[in-house]
């Protein structure tokens, strides 16, 4: 107990104050003649269910110029109890006030709750200062968002509408409570996508020192960021909170955010800078204009495959086909004509150049490939066979029977090997002489598969696990020189324990599913948390957002006559997006 509370005492000490490090107050902190006050009423003490055991206090400031047309904009701070207090550093409802009336900033209700505490443990030494303040704010993962959004926000719009629109809802912290606010719109960006953070904590208490090179290697996020910190923020056991904040800086500056960062001399770890420019930032954050991404590829080496190699400005995730039960088996043909298999309804179709659908078949495949005879194989579970479909006559040819096929590769040789995933093996087909034979084994769920381009390489992707296989390819179809070549990043548990000092606990596994690859040597993986992309080192490109966040992804190939149009089966609909997965960059503003 006693080493919990130095730590506790350790995350909420402040540096000494010079004579220079003071608040600041603007007219903006004062209130104005002829401005209309909004009211910030106390809410009942919130007992929360996904914290359970903590109770906290919170309040709702509603502007004077509020209506209930679902229109107001929103935003939330954490450590609510010190932005309400209209003598300290933030002032938030006088400030509101003075910018809403003045256009500013939209109207904007705002909503202000303290961290939880467990009354067991005893009154707390502040307000802000819960006992359960470090594992809710510096924990990565959606744990706090999803208490927001599923407990707090909910109970808002019970008495006042707000905007559904992310574009309108910000999020605040300070220290502690400004990295709370980066995770919450970083995992969900589909709710909040403006984030002020002053001396943010995004340093090693639970991971969050992570974040950067997380940044650096995940899609970005339509989050915009304004970020403060000093030279005089604290440097501990945990680490330097000065340094950290830069590196932050610089990997949403590399990635492209529209991000603002006020660094100045001096000032420790407390709010009077951030308090001093806060109406500033407010300004900056609901500002009307659209930046344009600015990429600096000029630290890149060679051969270095990031992202900004791979994706391009402008061009996401775009519906290809809807309205499916579950799609699956995506592929193409020699001419990158784009096949899938609407699995539960049963049926296989092609994908005209204006989005009509043709069906082929009435079979449901989970896995397809044309073969080097131009016929396409696929595979299909619920009857244990490999089959070969003859077009357009649609003349239906079993190649293996008895099987547990989930997805499968066929070379130019005509050999096909396939993933038995309950069976937790790799299995080989010599077409010509209908012969299976396990080839590989003790692989964790073995799903998705993929050739490297010259076809010397076999990669398979585990659901169960973390690893993409990696296997040489011998001439007479065995495998050997097996590698857990790639490491799939994980998604963060959240309801795992989030030690002090310690990595975030991982979910053991990465639900590697369907693959696929790119003649530059690329590899793709569909999995929990997106498209992993790895260069042909082994080393992680990056991650690609999901198109449906709620669904999982299965298969995954690349079509199109110039191969730059990525699909992908996500659910009930399939999505693509062009790519550059075959040569030099292209699109984006890059300096």
């Amino acid at each position: 107990m006693a080493a919990l509370l130095r730590f506790a005492a350790l995350l909420l000490c402040t540096s000494t104050a010079s004579a220079a490090d003071a608040f600041k107050p603007t007219a903006d902190h004062e209130p104005q003649p002829g401005v209309p006050h909004g009211t910030v009423t106390q809410m009942p003490a919130w007992q929360s269910k996904s914290f359970a055991g903590t109770t906290r206090d919170w309040w709702i400031y509603v502007p004077a110029q509020y209506q209930p047309d679902g229109n107001a904009a929103l935003m939330v701070f954490q450590d609510g109890q010190k932005y309400i207090d209209l003598k300290g550093a933030w002032r938030v409802p006088t400030v509101f006030d003075n910018l809403i009336a003045r256009g500013e900033m939209p109207v904007t209700i705002a909503v202000f709750v303290n961290p939880g505490h467990d009354p067991s443990k005893g009154k707390p030494k502040n307000p802000t200062s819960g006992s359960n303040r470090s594992l809710e704010y510096d924990s990565l993962g959606d744990h706090y968002a999803r208490f927001l959004l599923e407990e707090i926000l909910p109970e808002v719009a019970k008495q006042y509408r707000f905007s559904p629109d992310p574009e309108r809802h910000a999020i605040a912290g300070s220290s502690s409570g400004g990295i709370a606010a980066f995770t919450t719109a970083w995992e969900r960006p589909d709710q909040f996508r403006k984030v002020f953070s002053t001396v943010g904590s995004f340093t090693n208490i639970r991971g969050g020192n992570d974040y950067p090179a997380l940044i650096r290697k995940t899609e970005r996020k339509p989050i915009r960021m304004f970020l403060q910190d000093s030279s005089g923020d604290l440097d501990n056991t945990n680490g330097h909170w000065p340094t950290a904040n830069q590196r932050m800086h610089a990997a949403l500056r590399y990635m492209g955010y529209d991000v603002r960062f006020d660094f100045v001399e001096g000032y420790g770890h407390n709010p009077f800078r951030g308090g001093s420019i806060f109406p500033d930032a407010l300004r900056w954050l609901w500002r009307s204009e659209k930046a344009k991404p600015a990429i600096d590829t000029k630290g890149d080496l060679a051969v270095d495959m990031t992202l900004h190699r791979l994706l391009i400005d402008g061009e996401g995730w775009q519906p290809a086909v809807e309205g499916l039960t579950f799609a699956d088996a995506a592929c193409s043909d020699a001419a990158g004509n784009f096949y899938y298999s609407d699995v539960r309804t049963g049926g296989i179709f092609r994908l005209g150049s204006g989005g009509e659908r043709t069906k082929i078949s009435d079979e449901a495949a989970s896995g397809m490939k044309f073969g080097p005879d131009g016929r396409l194989y696929g595979c299909l579970g619920a009857k244990k066979h490999i089959i070969a479909l003859t077009l357009p006559d649609g003349v239906v040819e079993k190649i293996a029977v008895d099987v547990q096929p989930n997805d499968f590769v066929i070379t130019d040789r005509g050999h096909i090997y396939f993933t038995e995933t309950q069976k937790k093996q790799v299995s080989f087909v010599d077409v010509k002489a209908r012969q299976v034979r396990v080839v590989a084994t003790d692989i964790a769920a073995p799903n998705g598969i993929t050739l490297s381009p010259d076809q010397g390489t076999l990669a398979v992707s585990e659901h169960q696990g973390q690893f993409v296989w990696t296997f040489r390819i011998n001439p007479d179809g065995t495998l050997d020189a097996k590698a857990p070549y790639m490491t799939m990043r994980r998604p963060i548990d959240p309801k795992g324990e989030f030690k002090p000092h310690e990595p975030p606990p991982y979910l053991p596994r990465a639900s590697g599913d369907g693959m696929t690859s790119d003649t530059l040597g690329r590899t793709y993986v569909t999995t929990a948390l997106g498209v992993q992309v790895f260069d042909p080192t082994g080393r992680l490109c990056g991650v690609i957002d999901k198109p449906q966040p709620e669904k999982g992804l299965t298969s995954i190939v690349l079509a199109g006559p110039q191969r730059d149009l990525l699909y992908v089966t996500n659910g009930d609909k399939i999505f693509r997006r062009k790519v550059q997965a075959t040569g030099n960059p292209v699109g984006g503003t890059r300096m």
